[in-house]
């Protein structure tokens, strides 16, 4: 786990822990609490969600959702940032396939941040860096408590690159923010500090950057304690009043990617933010 945040005490030393997915670019560890590790370890890529990865995450989340031993997940992302979202460079190279690996790649995104949501045990989000895309926001906005540090940065950024939110994040920020809030973030894209995200809601609590990770982990270690059925069933409950508009917004959210990710703005969009310049949008 190479360039990955620090460990938190009483962490590293788990002689008890599981290794489960010990290599690759989605890691999990099982640790004697009942604490589930998940990490996103693509460092050199800020964590941006290839294919195998979103494919790797989903498949984690499977297994931890159908372990009776999980009483927390502690999601966090190896290296300088949490999640960059989509990989940019890996989308650009599909050229005229680009719908249809993005239709894929969306899929199992949906797949992913439906298991955090629905799963029984509590989901905590250790957040470094950027979190942003649907990958980024997306995770933070299906995570059930989510610990930022003071330098973290959130930014949706679809519509940025000609694309739209995706991962729910259209009904799961506006739930969080509200309408107006909501609808400022995804049409403007502004870069939201750490501050103004606890202020409006998007995460749980800001600390120093040096304990973004032992402070998640000390959250999930306080809920692995706790009763397990009504950590699930009050779990359940906070999120069954939006499950359902959730899960019916997905599958309109991943038809009007896949045809955005067709037209020339798309594809001008994701240039513009590998070359690091303003796009120009000809509206077709």
């Amino acid at each position: 786990m190479a360039d990955s945040p620090a460990l938190p005490i009483g962490m590293s030393g788990d002689q008890s822990a599981e290794a489960i997915v010990a290599d690759g670019v989605v890691l999990l560890t099982l640790h004697g609490n009942g604490v589930a590790h998940v990490v996103l370890n693509r460092p050199d890529a800020a964590n941006g969600l290839s294919l195998e990865m979103l494919a790797g995450l989903e498949a984690v989340l499977m297994r931890i959702h159908g372990d009776s031993r999980v009483r927390a997940v502690l999601m966090s992302g190896g290296g300088k940032n949490f999640c960059a979202g989509g990989d940019v460079h890996a989308f650009l190279a599909q050229g005229d396939e680009l719908p249809a690996h993005v239709r894929l790649a969306t899929a199992h995104l949906q797949n992913s941040v439906t298991l955090m949501m629905r799963m029984q045990a509590p989901v905590i989000s250790a957040v470094q860096g950027f979190a942003a895309g649907g990958g980024g926001m997306g995770i933070v906005c299906s995570s059930d408590v989510v610990v930022a540090g003071e330098s973290t940065r959130f930014l949706a950024g679809a519509t940025r690159v000609a694309m739209v939110p995706d991962a729910g994040v259209s009904v799961t920020l506006t739930h969080l923010v509200g309408l107006r809030k909501a609808a400022e973030i995804l049409l403007f894209n502004p870069i939201i500090d750490s501050a103004e995200a606890l202020r409006i809601g998007l995460v749980t609590r800001v600390v120093a950057d040096s304990s973004i990770v032992e402070t998640a982990w000390e959250m999930c270690c306080q809920l692995a304690v706790g009763a397990p059925a009504a950590l699930a069933a009050t779990k359940r409950l906070l999120w069954s009043g939006m499950g359902r508009g959730v899960e019916a917004a997905m599958p309109d959210e991943n038809s009007a990617q896949s045809w955005l990710c067709g037209t020339q703005d798309a594809q001008e969009g994701l240039r513009a933010v590998i070359e690091r310049r303003a796009p120009r949008f000809a509206g077709r």
